[in-house]
């Protein structure tokens, strides 16, 4: 490129920019798109034609208090749900094997619902000085049964 093209190059974007700022500083403050101004009025009819809703903002305050009131009462309304008054029987049958420990029934015992925790039932046979004498065989209990009814049945 010579030196003459690129002076007449230059020349040109600095028009183009001078151009541009012109119509920028020196055009229309606003973009129109229709020549007249909707009153707020039309503006509302116009948009509930298109199909949305127009609220004011203390209508939409009024209407966001209200949704909170209802979940506020929805949460009230589950907090006084009460308890059934039945108490719930898991029953199981209990097989012991030759070599199980306490552990292993508290464990199996637990998963049946028969007892809350499968350590402090082995803790319990322990105390009783029962933790030897497991006996092999097959034993239906429930969890309306005290933890030593439990043991008395399965242990010695």
């Amino acid at each position: 490129m010579t030196s003459k093209s690129m002076r007449s190059f230059a020349g040109g974007l600095v028009v183009a920019a001078g151009l541009c700022g012109a119509v920028y500083f020196f055009g229309p403050g606003e973009a129109t798109g229709t020549s007249e101004k909707l009153s707020e009025d039309e503006m509302k009819e116009s948009l509930a034609s298109e199909g949305y809703v127009i609220h004011s903002e203390k209508e939409w305050e009024d209407q966001i208090a209200e949704a909170q009131s209802v979940k506020d009462k929805a949460e009230a309304e589950k907090e006084t749900v009460k308890e059934p008054t039945e108490k719930i029987i898991y029953r199981t049958v209990l097989t012991v094997s030759k070599g199980s420990t306490s552990i292993d029934v508290g464990k199996t015992l637990q998963k049946a619902k028969v007892i809350k925790n499968a350590n402090e039932f082995s803790d319990a046979v322990e105390k009783k000085g029962k933790a030897n004498g497991l006996r092999p065989g097959t034993y239906v209990v429930d969890s309306a049964m005290t933890t030593e009814k439990i043991i008395s049945i399965i242990f010695k």
